[in-house]
């Protein structure tokens, strides 16, 4: 390894788009910026997350520099965001002429700059390959999948990925499982997370309904099989607050959700002082507030993660997961939008009878190290093939 990076390689763009994204970007970059020789980059965000206070909420959390880069391209159908993300970054790409491209997850950002830099013969790489819900019908599923399929170099977060991209025709030298990325987030900002009490203190509800001794649990619910249909929505609402008669449940109300429930006129069910309703929350106010839980509800891919991270147990109010791993070894259970099984898992875990699970296989917190010294590895070798 030189001393010092070649001036003729380029630097690498590293795409954010979306929320989940920054979470996995922010190790990485940390990571890049350490190594012997430091690997330059340029952070670009295409501005696919448009909600500008959050955004500029989770940049300062993860302590993620101010992008070098930004697209603000803003929202739209999943056709006009991903074709907007490919006109406005195709120029970037012309001028800044990158080493590779490193996009993160299964947002449309990461499809869109994927298309762009391949047709460029530009590299791309992707960190979060190879997960898998065999379900057609959520978009992410769609991006992951033809993401893997064009990109270079695909890093994975547990070994099953690896099965799924060999099964559809992806050559092994291509694949390297390096550990999950959102764990390296969690556990370098676990001392930063804010206090539950705190953020319903920020609602002016009572912070001591969930300092005593039953606890609380914890509930996020975005996706448009859940949210967007009437009955879907009545019936889970219905059973949440079944469960808050139990323990009271703090609900990180996401946008489309409370607008759905406004729409749908279904405020009666979340009326309730056992239901505390919060806005979207900053990363440092999620972790601590799932850190304390005694129970996930959700419906969120990373939540899925990071509750057995801490040992969490989580309830996931969908009928299939990509990240199986979490089922099969950590504190995750799906229930689906099956009311019975939501009632009953809920009730057993309340009762101490939850999953408890293990943390998984290189979630060690040091994956983007992982990432930086392969990376840099693989992009001097192709660079010396290149020159000789």
């Amino acid at each position: 390894m030189p001393e010092l990076w070649p001036n003729d390689l380029g630097p690498v763009i590293c795409v954010v788009g979306a929320r989940p994204n920054f979470m996995k970007m922010a190790p990485i970059l940390r990571a890049f910026a350490a190594h012997q020789p430091a690997i330059p980059t340029l952070l670009l965000h295409t501005g696919q997350h448009y909600d500008r206070d959050m955004n500029d909420k989770l940049f300062e959390d993860l302590r993620l520099p101010h992008p070098d880069i930004n697209l603000e391209v803003g929202s739209g159908s999943h056709a006009v965001q991903t074709a907007e993300v490919m006109r406005r970054f195709e120029p970037v790409l012309d001028e800044k002429k990158p080493s590779c491209v490193l996009v993160v997850g299964d947002v449309n950002s990461t499809l869109a700059c994927t298309l762009v830099a391949v047709k460029k013969n530009i590299p791309v790489v992707h960190v979060e390959a190879g997960l898998r819900s065999y379900d057609r019908g959520m978009p992410e599923e769609i991006n992951r999948v033809l993401t893997d399929q064009i990109a270079d170099l695909l890093y994975t977060t547990e070994r099953s990925a690896a099965d799924n991209l060999a099964r559809e025709g992806i050559a092994a030298e291509r694949v390297r499982f390096v550990g999950n990325v959102m764990i390296d987030s969690l556990l370098n900002n676990r001392e930063f997370a804010r206090a539950p009490a705190d953020s319903i203190a920020a609602v002016n509800a009572d912070p001591a309904l969930i300092s005593s001794q039953q606890g609380y649990g914890v509930v996020t619910m975005h996706r448009p099989s859940n949210v967007d249909h009437a009955d879907v929505l009545a019936s889970l609402l219905g059973v949440l607050r079944e469960i808050s008669e139990s323990i009271p449940l703090v609900f990180a109300l996401h946008p489309r959700t409370k607008g759905n429930i406004e729409r749908f006129g279904l405020q009666h069910l979340i009326d309730t002082p056992r239901m505390i309703m919060l806005p979207p929350q900053g990363y440092l106010e999620m972790l601590g507030l799932m850190a304390g839980a005694r129970i996930v509800l959700t419906d969120s891919g990373g939540l899925q993660e990071e509750t057995t991270a801490l040992g969490v147990p989580c309830l996931t109010m969908r009928e299939n997961t990509e990240r199986p791993i979490t089922v099969d070894q950590g504190t995750n259970t799906m229930v689906g939008r099956d009311i019975v099984a939501i009632r009953h898992h809920a009730a057993e875990t309340l009762a101490g009878r939850g999953k408890s699970g293990r943390v998984p296989e290189l979630w060690d917190g040091r994956t983007a190290e992982r990432i930086a010294e392969d990376l840099a590895t693989w992009l001097l070798a192709r660079r010396n093939a290149a020159v000789n």
